[in-house]
């Protein structure tokens, strides 16, 4: 490997690791002669593996700012809904759910929740109020991780309820409730730093039947690479914030590294003329 700016490449061994960065040299390794032994590709520079890093942390960001709003919007759409329908507090109605024991876990875990929360409507809930200790669901909303409240949408018995919810996102409940589980995966890796652009996904989601924009964007062949993801966050920030520009500065920031190989990422040759990814 070729280290033109020793003093920059120190820098950065210190301040990110030897370990992190190795996984974006990893690309440019051929097979080696001796087990552990590292074999570069001629030409490869230290300079190519931090542009993948760099690359890479970009991509994080970008996606993780879309997800949070996804977040913030699924919150408000099953708060309301089950405000509306069933009052404030009929969302802790054991009779709504499916299974008695994943209704149990969830509601030890909203407890734990709520018993940790210095939030000052959570504080100010439990000094007033004691029938129910709960709080009310657009409260509960706001103090239960994206992972716990996929489970409470998730475990909902009427489909009626689960498909209002889904309308707002133009989606199917089945499918959004697996994309919800499947973003609630790829945000673990991004809060936790990880690394993204050509990651294996152990947890999918389900491909969508429609809308035909959608369906057709995605890459049925590639169910646990990064694309099918960036076209799912793709269509639902455009309903959430529309003219955002999510889509269009995730075109530039793809065509901004030529050494992350799109195939790595699931991308198909394609991919830029299907209808998800036609910008104005």
């Amino acid at each position: 490997m070729e280290v033109p700016d020793k003093a920059k490449a120190e820098h950065y061994l210190r301040h990110v690791s030897y370990y992190r960065l190795r996984a974006y040299w990893l690309p440019f390794e051929d097979t080696a002669e001796a087990p552990g032994d590292h074999k570069f590709r001629p030409g490869t520079s230290f300079d190519d593996a931090l542009s993948l890093y760099v690359f890479d942390r970009q991509l994080r960001l970008h996606v993780m700012d879309a997800i949070e709003r996804i977040e913030v919007s699924f919150r408000g759409a099953w708060a309301y809904h089950l405000a509306m329908k069933y009052g404030p507090h009929g969302y802790l109605d054991p009779a709504l759910y499916d299974r008695a024991d994943h209704y149990a876990k969830a509601m030890n875990g909203l407890l734990e929740e709520v018993e940790r929360s210095r939030d000052t409507f959570i504080v100010h809930y439990r000094h007033k109020y004691d029938d129910p200790p709960q709080p009310p669901v657009w409260m509960t909303a706001e103090i239960l991780s994206l992972g716990q409240l996929s489970k409470w949408f998730g475990n909902l018995k009427f489909r009626s309820d689960r498909q209002a919810i889904s309308k707002d996102f133009g989606l199917d409940e089945r499918v959004l409730v697996s994309i919800v589980h499947h973003l609630t995966y790829v945000r673990n890796i991004c809060a936790h730093h990880g690394r993204l652009w050509n990651k294996q996904f152990i947890v999918t989601m389900t491909i969508p039947n429609s809308p035909v924009s959608l369906k057709l964007a995605m890459n049925p062949a590639e169910k646990r690479r990064l694309y099918n993801t960036l076209v799912a966050v793709g269509h639902l920030i455009e309903i959430i914030a529309p003219g955002t520009g999510w889509r269009w500065h995730l075109i530039e920031l793809l065509n901004s590294c030529p050494l992350a190989d799109p195939a790595s990422m699931g991308l198909p040759n394609d991919w830029q003329h299907r209808p998800s990814w036609k910008i104005d």
